[in-house]
């Protein structure tokens, strides 16, 4: 499929963050934006060491052309959690290709923990997170995608969604995907693909020791690979709600031995 260029009255926007610690605390210590993308005021529900930040897109989806783009550094000694307040909307495209680029940098501690991606009928979506971690830095994230509104029977019969996710640490890649789904193609039904589900999802974490148990209490909820410093976890069904649970599961489980830390559910997601 041949796309077209991004229209010129499409949303451009860029927000760029940065994450110290000063005296113990974590502060939002730079905060650059072009274009309707911001953070909400920050907040420190577990306590001073741990910043909490919710990502805010205004107009509230995603149309053909528009481009946003997430930049965080967090320093050494800083622990940075970043979610959103609701699922991301990717609208049908008249033929522009819609993008969104996360841009990690962490010698701190990053936790990307955001709700749904809904893919409409005929959106034209390009996701792409690439993280990079120094010696000390850790890391845990997920996204999850949903191809079509499946609640009022629209599948995604039309547009595509393509993917790629990169988390390295010192420039040495640890994982990399690519992919792409094709809207009425034949991923969406194959045995060897979706297998006619509707929802997928893939969280990713560091964790350099050995923890059987740990990953197998994960296994629990998630299908999970164990890879060299990392804990990949799986999800493919029907229900964003319930690829939210089985993750928020998994990250309890895990952040402790990542962070060092009991997980603290941010607040927005009891609103």
């Amino acid at each position: 499929m041949r796309l077209a260029e991004p229209v010129a009255a499409s949303w451009k926007a860029h927000l760029a963050l940065r994450f110290e610690e000063r005296g113990g605390r974590t502060i939002l210590a730079e905060r650059r934006l072009d274009g309707p993308l911001v953070v909400q005021k920050t907040l420190h529900p577990e306590g001073d060491a741990v910043c909490h930040a919710i990502v805010v897109h205004p107009p509230g989806g995603i149309a053909g052309g528009d481009e946003l783009a997430l930049t965080c550094v967090v320093r050494p000694g800083a622990h940075a959690l970043l979610t959103t307040p609701g699922a991301g909307k990717w609208y049908r495209s008249g033929g522009a290709l819609a993008s969104q680029r996360l841009r990690f940098e962490a010698e701190g501690t990053i936790e990307w923990l955001p709700r749904e991606t809904i893919v409409f009928d005929g959106a034209l979506a390009r996701l792409e997170s690439h993280v990079e971690l120094g010696a000390s830095g850790a890391y845990i994230g997920w996204e999850v995608a949903c191809l079509g509104r499946s609640g009022s029977g629209e599948r995604f019969a039309r547009g595509s969604l393509r993917l790629e996710s990169r988390l390295s640490r010192g420039g040495r890649p640890l994982f990399v995907e690519r992919g792409g789904v094709e809207g009425g193609g034949r991923l969406l039904s194959s045995a060897a693909g979706l297998g006619g589900r509707t929802v997928f999802g893939t969280l990713v974490a560091t964790l350099d020791r050995d923890a059987p148990a740990l990953v197998a209490a994960c296994r629990e909820h998630c299908a999970v690979t164990r890879l060299p410093g990392l804990v990949v976890a799986r999800y493919l069904g029907d229900s964003s709600e319930e690829a939210f649970e089985r993750f928020t599961r998994v990250w309890t489980l895990l952040r402790p031995a990542v962070t060092g830390r009991e997980a603290a559910m941010p607040r927005i997601w009891s609103t």
